[in-house]
């Protein structure tokens, strides 16, 4: 129970960060562009200096063969989450127009603008490295097979999974701070001090920034009108229960580090991903019921957490 508590603390800062961005939004604070701000200072530069720092600060050489093996869990469990959501929407019948959106949250999860804070908060900074891990998976698939899934909603032909446009994509400022990171640390290259404290202040800034834009993306949603309807109870499964399970069915097969497989496991209970309801509107797709879902999601991993951090002890 004393662990569940902690994490519940713990878990509560980040529900109080995300209500003063959802409060400050309803007060209009952030108007036009602002949103979209908070999120790019986010992914383009307190992101991927936090992995350089974290990277250089706690790894070397010998340290990265031991994470580089670690990247098939992930691999195998996304993929085994998106044909169990494939089954389950012919199983219940969704509607074509929704399907794509449907089977992509099976697949991928909100493993930074969430999943980093959570891990920060549950097991601190030493967790940093794996929740890298598990978001190179989660942003390859995402940009690759996610996509191609929800164009299929809007009655939109297949996209050139590997296109320019799409590598382009996969190959955002946090991913190329993480390989510039492990190519430095290859290369045995040391950055000066200083640098490296510019780095970790800038780093510092993802947390609440995260949180605030989760508030603020929250606060566009109307409670009010949504319904716990046998799709949305599916969503919740599949995120919360069926794609953790994954990972500790594969841990069985391929064991990790309990570090690794406890970052892991809350890296797949993660909500749905914010992007995903971008990608819809920007493909014609149902981009408010993917909102609803990312809004929904994101609510109860609040109390979810705190139990899978307990189960985890």
């Amino acid at each position: 129970m004393t662990v569940f508590l902690q994490a519940a603390g713990s878990i509560l800062s980040i529900a109080l960060m995300i209500a003063l961005g959802w409060k400050l939004a309803q007060r209009g604070w952030f108007g036009g562009d602002r949103p979209q701000l908070l999120a790019k200072l986010v992914t383009t530069v307190s992101l991927p200096t936090m992995m350089i720092w974290n990277l250089m600060s706690h790894f070397d050489r010998t340290a990265l063969l031991g994470l580089g093996s670690g990247l098939v869990v992930p691999v195998l469990s996304m993929l085994i989450s998106l044909v169990v959501g494939e089954a389950w929407a012919r199983a219940i019948g969704v509607p074509r127009q929704r399907k794509g959106v449907f089977c992509s949250t099976f697949l991928v999860s909100n493993a930074i603008f969430i999943g980093l804070p959570v891990n920060l908060a549950l097991f601190g900074e030493v967790s940093i490295p794996y929740v890298l891990l598990y978001y190179v998976a989660n942003t390859t698939f995402l940009w690759t097979v996610a996509v191609q899934l929800i164009a299929g909603d809007a009655g939109q032909g297949k996209t050139p999974v590997f296109s320019l446009a799409t590598v382009k994509k996969i190959l955002t400022p946090p991913l190329l701070g993480f390989l510039l990171a492990i190519l430095l640390i290859a290369l045995g290259i040391h950055l000066p001090a200083f640098v490296l404290d510019t780095c970790r202040y800038l780093g510092n800034m993802t947390t609440p920034l995260s949180m605030l834009f989760i508030g603020i993306a929250i606060s566009s949603v109307k409670l009010s009108g949504i319904r716990l309807d046998r799709e949305m109870l599916s969503v919740l499964l599949g995120r919360f229960v069926i794609a953790p399970l994954t990972i500790v069915a594969l841990n069985k097969v391929f064991p990790m580090p309990e570090l690794m497989f406890q970052v892991f496991v809350v890296q797949a209970a993660m909500p749905v991903v914010t992007q995903t309801a971008i990608i819809a509107k920007a493909y014609g797709a149902d981009d408010r019921y993917a909102a609803v879902l990312t809004t929904v999601s994101t609510l109860l991993a609040m109390l979810v957490i705190p139990v899978y951090r307990w189960l985890l002890v």
